[in-house]
C-alpha cells in the first residue's frame, strides 16, 4: 500500500524531547515500512525515519530560533500533500483542522487521527461540518464531547510503545515521578502536595511552554523550594526510561479530559505503577493491578501509601498485551483496508 503520513511540524519525528503525537507517528511510520508498505512522511527536515521524507521546513517549529509565522509552513506542508495526493492509495493526517481541509480537496482516501482535546465548544461546529470524513480517536473517552454530531468514527486506536526502549525495572525506588508538561490541567501542584503529605520525595521532569511561563512562575516555582522536591527540567528519551523505572510510582493527577496520556504506558512498561485522577482516557489505560485512581488529594495520598502492593511485573505485562506498536499498527492497517474497500465499493 502507498501511504502518506502527515505529521505536525512543531516537533521532529520522533521528537528530541517532549512530544507524544510525533513519537506515535514515528513508530507507526517505521513499522508500516517494516511490514512492506511504501510510506512517505511529511514532517520537519531533521526527522529520522525509515520512510521517504518530504520536509516543509528544515527545523521543527519549536526549536527554530526565528520561526516567524507558524501557519505559513503548515500551509506549505498541506500544499505539498495536495500536489502529490494522486501518488498515494491513502493519506493519514495527524495535523488537526488543516488535515480536514485536505480531506475535502483530494480524491485519495484520507483518515484523520485526532490527537488533542475535543471538549472546547468552538470545536463542535468544525467537526459537525466535516462529519463525513473518517476520524480515529486515540481513546473511547476522547469522543464524548462530539456526541450527537453524527461524526464518522473509523475506530479507536490506543497508542503503542516501543517496548525495547523501556526496559523492565523490577525494584523501582523511593521517589515519586512526575513527567510531562507544566500547565494547570496537568496537576503538578497537586502532585507536589500529594508527595509532601505522603512523605515521599518527588522528582519532576517537565517542560514549560511559553504559554505556561506565567503559571510556572506564579504557582509552581514557589513550591519547588519545599524539601524533597527536585525539578529536573525537560529530559529526552535517553533518560526517560531510567527516570521512570527508578520511581516508586508515577503521579498523574490531571484535571482535564486527557485524550490518552502516553507517559502512563511508558511508566507501566518500566514496571512503575501509576497513581492518577480518573479523567479522560485514564480508566482505559490504568486497570486494576497496575495502579490506583483517586479524585481527591486524600485518596491519592492513600494510594501512594499502598502502592507497594502492586506487582510491577503485572504493569509490564499489561503494556505488552494492550499497548505494543504491533497492536497499534494492526488496528491502523485494518482501518486502512476498510476505507479502501469502502472507496472501491462506492
Amino acid at each position: 500500500m502507498r501511504i502518506a503520513q502527515v505529521a505536525p511540524l512543531f516537533e521532529s519525528v520522533p521528537p528530541l524531547r517532549y512530544g507524544g503525537t510525533e513519537r506515535v507517528v514515528a513508530s507507526l511510520t517505521d513499522e508500516l515500512v517494516r511490514r512492506g508498505h511504501d510510506v512517505t512522511l511529511f514532517a520537519s527536515g531533521e526527522s529520522q525515519t525509515r520512510a521517504r521524507l518530504v520536509a516543509a521546513r528544515g527545523r521543527a517549529l519549536r526549536f527554530d530560533p526565528e520561526p516567524g509565522d507558524e501557519l505559513a509552513p503548515q500551509v506549505h506542508q498541506v500544499t505539498q500533500v495536495l500536489e502529490r495526493a494522486d501518488e498515494f492509495d491513502l493519506i493519514h493526517c495527524h495535523i488537526g483542522y488543516l488535515g480536514l481541509l485536505l480531506g475535502r480537496l483530494v480524491r485519495t482516501p484520507t483518515v484523520h487521527t485526532l490527537h488533542g482535546r475535543l471538549d472546547r465548544p468552538s470545536m463542535r461546529p468544525v467537526y459537525r461540518h466535516f462529519r463525513d470524513l473518517p476520524l480515529v480517536s486515540i481513546s473511547d473517552a476522547q469522543r464524548a464531547p462530539l456526541e450527537g454530531l453524527g461524526v464518522r468514527w473509523a475506530g479507536t486506536v490506543h497508542h503503542g510503545l516501543a517496548l525495547d526502549r523501556f526496559p523492565f525495572s523490577p525494584r523501582g525506588g523511593r521517589y515519586l515521578a512526575f513527567l510531562g508538561r507544566v500547565s494547570p490541567e496537568k496537576g503538578l501542584d497537586t502532585a507536589i502536595e500529594v508527595a509532601q503529605r505522603a512523605g515521599r520525595p518527588l522528582k519532576i521532569a517537565a517542560k514549560v511552554d511559553r504559554a505556561d511561563e506565567m503559571y510556572f512562575e506564579r504557582v509552581i516555582r514557589p513550591l519547588l523550594s519545599r524539601p524533597g522536591v527536585e525539578f529536573l527540567n525537560e529530559i529526552g528519551d535517553e533518560a526517560k526510561a531510567e527516570f521512570l523505572g527508578g520511581a516508586l510510582a508515577l503521579l498523574f493527577p490531571i484535571d482535564w479530559p486527557e485524550p490518552f496520556g502516553l507517559v502512563m504506558i511508558e511508566a507501566l512498561a518500566c514496571g512503575t505503577p501509576v497513581i492518577a485522577r480518573p479523567f479522560g482516557s485514564v480508566p482505559e489505560v490504568i486497570v486494576p493491578g497496575t495502579g490506583f485512581l483517586g479524585r481527591s488529594v486524600d485518596e491519592l495520598v492513600a494510594a501512594v501509601r499502598r502502592v507497594d502492593t502492586i506487582d510491577r511485573a503485572q504493569c509490564r505485562r499489561h503494556v505488552e498485551a494492550s499497548f505494543s506498536i504491533a497492536r497499534m499498527v494492526d488496528r491502523y492497517e485494518a482501518i486502512y483496508a476498510d476505507l479502501l474497500r469502502t472507496r472501491r465499493a462506492a
